[in-house]
């Protein structure tokens, strides 16, 4: 038995001895190289847009107040409709104010009726004066109560145009073609002089979107009230569809909040349908102006290490291979190059590279998860879409 363990050891011994006495001609055996899915970088057309939180406002909003106190004795419209403007929509006890009116009109008849026969008196005292026959002290008294009916007329007529005002309100009518909300009284409501709340009313075509945007986009959505097409602005229902009409810059308001630093902006858009409600949320779309040709890579070649991206990219080298015969020759490896890039928004499966990669670049989409940077790779065909960056 001992033996045969020395005659077992010997061989093991010795080929021990020879792979460690002599040194291995070209260092240590290298690795072999990763497979990988390889796709180019090309340049598309992108266009994409820049996304803003919105709510749809009326143009144009009007609450309906009564201006003259009273009861609610007539409405004449259907809730929720479109009223035209100069459409009764409201009537107030309005038998008081009726009496008012005649009264005053009354009055201005009377007043009137004194102004001539006081302009009567003057003319006869007038030619008695030239006769000697009257004082004239009886026609300067004649002359000051002309003026003071005069005057009387004045205010009669002032009083009777206040009374027909007052008559007035107690109708109350459309102010504007629009639509009507639900009535906030019924008939046989009191209501107070400017403050009793009966209804809203507002115009719906055309309507704003209101957004609210960063201080540092300012010149930009100031740059587009002045110019801009029809694809500048799109709008995003609440249901996930798309409105079909294109809007343009109505409004930026005067100035920037100190506490947010943002400041509002009313885009327009014509509303024929009724589609946009007044209160609707929505998403804004504002076109990029970066839009136009730019390199596009796959997404899933993206990976994200500390908030930062990077692709990993293939460039060919050529290296010098010593043979068994002793004989060098050059082999052409494919090495992957960890790349940072900037990126720009997605587009489908695809994503905007702004910087980093260019056009012809070939990037790694699969395989890289166990790269290391400078690694060599051997390539395959492109595997399908990803999903998300790898971390």
């Amino acid at each position: 038995m001992k033996h045969t363990y020395i005659y077992w050891l010997a061989p093991a011994a010795l080929l021990t001895w020879a792979s460690c006495g002599k040194p291995q001609k070209g260092g240590p055996a290298a690795m072999p190289p990763t497979p990988v899915y390889l796709a180019d970088a090309k340049t598309a057309e992108a266009v994409y847009y820049d996304k803003y939180q919105g709510i749809v406002v009326s143009v144009n909003t009007v609450e309906l107040r009564s201006q003259v106190p009273g009861f609610v004795t007539g409405i004449f419209f259907k809730e929720g409709d479109v009223v035209q403007k100069g459409k009764v929509l409201y009537e107030i006890d309005k038998r008081k104010y009726q009496a008012a009116f005649d009264q005053a009109k009354a009055n201005v008849l009377s007043a009137e009726a004194n102004l001539v026969k006081a302009q009567k008196d003057i003319d006869r005292y007038n030619m008695l004066l030239k006769s000697d026959a009257i004082a004239r002290q009886t026609v300067d008294q004649a002359q000051a109560a002309y003026e003071t009916n005069k005057s009387q007329v004045a205010v009669a007529k002032a009083a009777l145009e206040s009374a027909r005002t007052d008559l007035s309100y107690a109708t109350i009518t459309a102010p504007f073609t629009g639509r009507i909300g639900i009535s906030q009284v019924r008939l046989g409501t009191q209501v107070a002089a400017g403050t009793t709340l009966m209804n809203t009313i507002s115009a719906e075509h055309p309507i704003g979107v209101d957004v609210v945007i960063n201080e540092q986009d300012i010149n930009r959505f100031y740059g587009l009230q002045k110019s801009s097409t029809d694809s500048t602005f799109k709008l995003v229902l609440p249901d996930g569809s798309k409105y079909n009409k294109t809007g343009k810059v109505l409004a930026i308001d005067r100035g920037v909040s100190n506490q947010t630093g943002s400041i509002k902006v009313r885009i327009q858009f014509p509303n024929e349908d009724d589609v946009l409600k007044d209160g609707m949320s929505c998403v804004l779309q504002v076109l990029n102006s970066q839009s136009g040709q730019r390199v596009q890579i796959p997404y899933k070649a993206v990976t994200e290490q500390m908030g930062e991206f990077f692709v990993f990219a293939t460039r060919d080298t050529v290296v010098k291979d010593t043979a068994a015969d002793k004989t060098v020759k050059d082999r052409r490896d494919t090495i992957a190059k960890q790349v940072k890039v900037k990126l720009g928004p997605r587009i489908n499966s695809d994503v905007v590279i702004m910087d980093g990669i260019k056009q012809g670049d070939k990037v790694i989409t699969d395989g890289f998860q166990r790269l290391r940077d400078g690694g060599r790779v051997t390539t395959g065909t492109a595997a399908p879409a990803g999903a998300a960056p790898k971390k």
